[in-house]
Order: C-alpha cells, then structure tokens, then sequence
C-alpha cells in the first residue's frame, strides 16, 4: 500500500538541466513528479523557482522521495553515467517494495545496464534502461526515449513516457519499448555513434566549401539553408544554419569562427566504435568521427606541425555550384553509409543479446526529439516496414537509387578533397564501407594466405564446402600441425 499523502506519479533523481527539464514536461502533461537531488539547496531552488506553483513534491531524503510515490513506484534517476548510478540503486533499493521499478535515464552504458537489470530484479524490483535523446530543450517540449529492461515494467511507465515524448505523424510517439535489459541503452548508445558520424561529416562538408571553394560564412548560410529544405533536412543541419548566423557582439566576428577547434567527447562514440568491434561488425565512419575528435584535440601538436608539414597548393578551378551539390550528395550517401552500418551493428547485437528489435519501431523513435532526427528516418523506417530482415539498408529501393545516383558527385567530391589536402576521415570511410561492401571478392585470400604462412592459422577455400578449413606447408618444412581456427 502507498502512504496515505502518497501523490506522486513518478519520481527524479537529479536536477541537472536535463532532470529540471524533463520533470516540467511530465507536469506539464498532468503528472505529478517527486523530486530529490543529492544537494538539497538544489532541489529547493528548482521548487521555489522553474517548479513554484506546480505539481511538483520536493523531498529531502530518499526515504521521503519513496513515501511521496503512489505504487508502483517509479523512480527516475538521470545522474553521471558509472559509480554515481550504482550508488543511487544502492540507496533506493532499501526504500522499496516488490513490483516497484527504478529507471535509469542517464547515459549509461549497455553492459553495465544489464548487469544492474540482473542486480535489480534479484531483489523482487523492476528496472529499466532508457536513453533519453534531444538536449535541454528536447527533455522539455519532448525527447526522444528508448526504454529498455524489465518487460513487466512497462505498462507501467508507457504512458507517462509516451506523453511527455516527442510526436510525429499527427501524434505518433517517438518512445516505444525496445526489448529486454540492456537493449534500451542500447539503442541509444547506436544513435550517439550515428550522431558523432553525422557532426563529423557535416563539419567536413563546410570545411570542403569554405577551404576548397572559398564559400564566405554569408555564403555557407545561405548553402545549409537550402540544404535543410531538402532531403538532407534534419535537426543538426538546422542548428548548423543557425551557428552559421550567429556573431560574437563584443568582437562582431562569426561565433564559430572564434571557436577553438578542439572538439570534445564523453565517450558514448568509442562505446559504439568498439561494439562494432566486437560484433565483428565493420562501422568505419562512427570510429573515423571519434578519431577525429582525437585529432583535433592536438591542438598545438598540430600548429607546430602546419609549419613543418607542406601539403599541395591547388587553385580551385570550376563551377562553384558543381561543386556545392557535389558536396551535398556526397554527405547525402555518405550519412546513409552510417546509418547502414549502425542498423547493421544493432542487428549482430540483437542476434548475439537475443533481443527483439524493431528497427522500424527505432527509426520512427529517431524520426523526431532526438539530435539525430531527419526527414529520410521516415524512409529507413518504410524501409524494415518493407523488409523487417533487411540484411543493409544500401540493399533497399529507396537508398540504393539514392547512392547510385550520388555516386560520382561523391567521388568527385573526394577527388577534390585530396587535391586540396582536406581531410575527410568520414565521407572517405563511408566510400571506402560502400565500396566494400559491393565488392564480391576482396583481397582476405591473401590475408589468410598471409595468415597461414606464418601462424599456420588455416584458410577455406573457393573450391570446398565453408566451413572446412585447409593449411600449405609455406615453409617446406615438412609439419602438418595447425593454429586453432576461431572467428574474433
């Protein structure tokens, strides 16, 4: 039984811009939310000032935050990432009953999301892993979220977490249960590394049009504002105008020009660079973006270098508005690239984790609220409507016409880059992934030849059935014995 002055729907842990923010969108929609945060002062503050008037229960311990709760209580906790969750569980735990359901709403990652959905549900309670995407502004007029963990849980939460969600397709929500423990984060973790590979290569095309063709900022605006109105229209092409407007009024220069080019990170593209990795699976441009960051962040390595280091001189010659929609549709293929390698890695990990996406249900959740939302997630998700076991997304209709047809623009474009010594990590990785990707034999035989030559690790053969595994004695030295075959 709940407490008698037990009112709350739901509760937050952490008041941070992102906790604030989400707990005025679910009372703005009509719940009432218990709120606590480790500093007091901070959760007095919120209440009395973005919260005074409002649905909102501020609580100073924990104990009274769970007393607040109607049941099943639902406990939210939007906290760092790592120790920070692990001692919140700890302390919550001792406050609840059987059937109550922690949610954590940070950007936590996958393995250790299982490992507390374990944890959690040993002690008779629900948990659920669910990234939150869309920034300070998507948390308060409607993210995008992507629940994950204890199936019994979920009606549980569906309906305040499909309300506060953004909407699409005349109010279609872009929230829906994504499978089983860590699935939720996921997702999420996928769309961070999608995200890192469409900043990058957006950065890239500016670099391309201001380096290469000598676009002034006035001109760069007016390229991404007609960019945004076609089919490369989404969130971060939208901000991305936005900067390009913006100037500095102490010094009246462009805001981004006065930018430090030092990008920083926390960590959520490596996680999805290094899954790839362990899935086997090849997701060059998300790792080629998180390296690029890298990169940058050789600030001084890389000015003393500039002055040691030459690079070509090349004039650019030709028609600038060639070039700017030859710039267009090579990070027009070039983001469908990525997104094919990220559906691709989250496929391994469903078969692997034995999870039940939907990766339709996935790009509709991204359609909208989300950084990575964009006009042509509507397309991937009529893509797996089409074909739920669509093996790559450059296979379907739609986004095989639309790199065919960019093609050459893309190796033109290219072309370019290298005459003039721009580095395009990301628009390069996506060709090279597309190349090889339509490439019927590659040159793993002499790898494996290679292989075998000097570890004696085996090969198959065109010749023979898969999966029988033959050895040449290289070295004419007469021995038969074998390295152990396995697949990394």
């Amino acid at each position: 039984m709940s407490a008698p002055n037990a009112t709350a729907d739901i509760a937050m842990i952490g008041l941070a811009v992102m906790g604030e923010n989400l707990v005025l969108n679910m009372e703005s929609h009509g719940f009432t939310v218990a709120v606590y945060n480790r500093t007091v002062d901070k959760m007095e503050a919120f209440v009395a000032g973005r919260g005074k008037g409002k649905k909102i229960v501020g609580c100073k311990t924990v104990a009274d935050l769970c007393a607040a709760l109607k049941r099943p209580r639902k406990i939210m906790m939007l906290v760092k990432a790592g120790s920070a969750v692990d001692a919140c569980i700890e302390q919550i735990i001792p406050c609840l009953e059987p059937g109550d359901i922690i949610i954590d709403g940070g950007n936590s990652h996958y393995p250790d999301t299982i490992s507390r959905a374990k944890h959690v549900e040993s002690k008779g309670l629900l948990f659920i892993g669910t990234g939150v995407s869309g920034g300070e502004e998507g948390a308060l007029k409607g993210p995008s979220i992507m629940p994950g963990g204890s199936v019994a849980a979920w009606p549980h939460v569906k309906p305040i977490f499909q309300a506060v969600s953004a909407k699409v397709g005349g109010g279609v929500p872009c929230c829906d249960w994504v499978g089983t423990d860590g699935a939720g984060h996921f997702v999420k973790m996928v769309h961070n590394g999608i995200e890192y590979g469409d900043m990058q290569m957006i950065c890239e095309a500016y670099m391309l049009l201001k380096d290469v063709a000598g676009l002034t900022n006035e001109e760069l605006l007016d390229v991404f504002t007609k960019w945004n109105e076609g089919e490369l229209d989404s969130y971060l092409i939208q901000i991305t105008r936005d900067i390009l407007k913006e100037k500095d009024p102490e010094t009246g220069k462009h805001v981004v020009d006065i930018i430090l080019d030092t990008a920083g990170q926390k960590g959520t593209g490596k996680w999805t660079s290094v899954a790839a990795l362990d899935y086997g699976v090849a997701g060059p441009t998300v790792a080629e973006a998180v390296f690029a960051r890298c990169m940058s962040a050789m600030k001084e390595e890389r000015v003393a270098a500039s002055k040691e280091l030459s690079g070509p001189q090349a004039t650019f010659t030709g028609d600038k508005a060639v070039f700017i929609e030859d710039v267009r549709q090579a990070l027009f293929a070039s983001k469908i690239c990525s997104y094919a390698q990220g559906f691709q890695l989250m496929r391994a990990a469903a078969a692997e984790q034995k999870w039940a996406l939907d990766y339709g249900s996935i790009a509709l959740m991204w359609r909208g609220g989300c950084i990575i939302r964009a006009r042509f997630l509507g397309e991937i998700k009529a893509a797996f409507d089409k074909n739920p076991a669509l093996a790559n997304l450059l296979l379907d209709g739609y986004f095989k016409a639309a790199v065919e047809r960019s093609q050459a623009a893309w190796r033109r474009c290219l072309c370019r880059a290298v005459e003039h010594g721009v580095p395009t990590p990301a628009f390069s990785s996506a060709l090279a992934y597309f190349d090889g990707y339509r490439t019927a034999r590659l040159p793993a035989n002499l790898l494996q030849a290679q292989r075998d030559y000097f570890g004696a690790h085996t090969y198959e053969r065109t010749d023979k059935p898969r999966g029988k595994f033959f050895h040449t004695d290289w070295c004419r030295l007469g021995g038969n014995t074998t390295a152990t075959t396995y697949i990394v």
